[in-house]
């Protein structure tokens, strides 16, 4: 009988196969991850978030009226060059004030985006939207 010599060698085209393939996979799909815009979404079965001393709120009603409500004071409507206006204040005295949007559910989507569009044009970076906690229905 002869004997065999073992091969200790190790095949690793099939390895450049896969690699190449991620490769691919992971050029095309990274451009599409760092596109819109940036919005922390509350859940809408999450706990309450925990409040802070100058809480902001920009809400849209179902006319499409912006206001923005700071703190304690009492919102008016407000034009987009008000609110513009405000908002950069608030970013420049604190670049990581978190601005809360209240969007009636009423209200067209489009005034809701618009509002958004006008934070981050003002410069805020952190916006989280709020929302009413899922009734279970039977």
């Amino acid at each position: 009988m002869a004997k065999r010599k073992l091969s200790s060698d190790i095949n690793v085209v099939p390895y450049i196969d896969v690699m190449l393939v991620l490769l691919i996979i992971f050029m095309v799909t990274a451009p599409l991850l760092v596109q819109g815009i940036q919005v922390d979404l509350p859940e809408a079965n999450a706990e309450s978030m925990s409040s802070q001393q100058n809480e902001v709120y920009m809400s849209v009603d179902r006319d499409g009226q912006l206001f923005l409500t700071v703190g304690e004071n009492q919102a008016q409507p407000l034009s987009d060059e008000q609110l513009i206006e405000q908002v950069t204040k608030l970013v420049q005295t604190n670049p990581d004030q978190l601005i809360y949007v209240e969007g009636d559910s009423k209200a067209d989507y489009g005034h809701v985006a618009r509002g958004m569009a006008l934070l981050q044009q003002a410069g805020a970076r952190k916006i989280g939207f709020v929302t009413k906690p899922v009734e279970n229905a039977k």
